[in-house]
């Protein structure tokens, strides 16, 4: 993983959520607030805007420019999260020396349990963690078990989906939707189905290269 691979990642992301912007914005009115996918495509924004200033940094510096970024600029949970996931990547060791796809995984693996010890959420209550979490475990596990990186890729979107469709039957227990009680079921997570989009993108870049 290199910082234009980053770059490149969060561009191929835009493309995604705006095609998929109308849906996502529907899912949140539906239990949300609606803001989920105007805080997401800002962070994006906020990225690809920092270009020119981390493409001459470390890995390390990189991520963490990254992070302050959406802390300060993205409202809502998303930027507490997202902000939290890169913080955290950016402080595990060694990634100035080169970052082979063994110590990206081990990156993300690191950055969504800070996530999920900061929103105080796991699987099965309705979040981007019902996407997150199993991503992270399928990813940890493939690397334990030597997997091909393109296989894992392969497994890792297969995964996101599922996680992502499970939270149309869950009780949601966190955010906004939990004051719908009952009613919050039948309706996919706005969050878990942005999360699904970026990791599949993200995999299909990994799968292209």
């Amino acid at each position: 993983m290199s910082i234009n691979f980053l770059i490149k990642s969060a561009k191929e992301i835009q493309i995604v959520i705006e095609k998929n912007a109308p849906e996502i914005e529907k899912l949140d009115q539906e239990i949300g607030d609606g803001d989920h996918i105007f805080n997401v495509q800002r962070g994006i924004k906020l990225v690809i805007e920092l270009e020119p200033i981390i493409k001459r940094l470390s890995m390390s510096k990189a991520l963490n420019q990254i992070a302050m970024k959406i802390l300060s600029g993205v409202g809502g949970s998303s930027g507490a999260l997202f902000g939290t996931l890169f913080m955290t990547m950016a402080k595990v060791s060694n990634i100035d020396d080169g970052v082979d796809y063994k110590k990206a995984i081990n990156m993300f693996v690191d950055g969504v349990e800070a996530v999920k010890q900061r929103g105080k959420a796991d699987v099965g209550e309705k979040t981007m963690m019902d996407v997150l979490i199993p991503v992270a475990n399928c990813l940890k596990q493939g690397v334990e078990k030597k997997k091909d990186l393109k296989d894992l890729m392969r497994e890792a979107i297969k995964v996101a989906e599922k996680g992502m469709l499970s939270t149309k039957d869950l009780l949601a227990i966190k955010g906004r939707a939990s004051f719908l009680g009952e009613r919050s079921k039948g309706h996919i997570d706005p969050g878990a189905r942005s999360s699904q989009l970026m990791i599949r993108t993200v995999c299909i870049l990994i799968l292209n290269t």
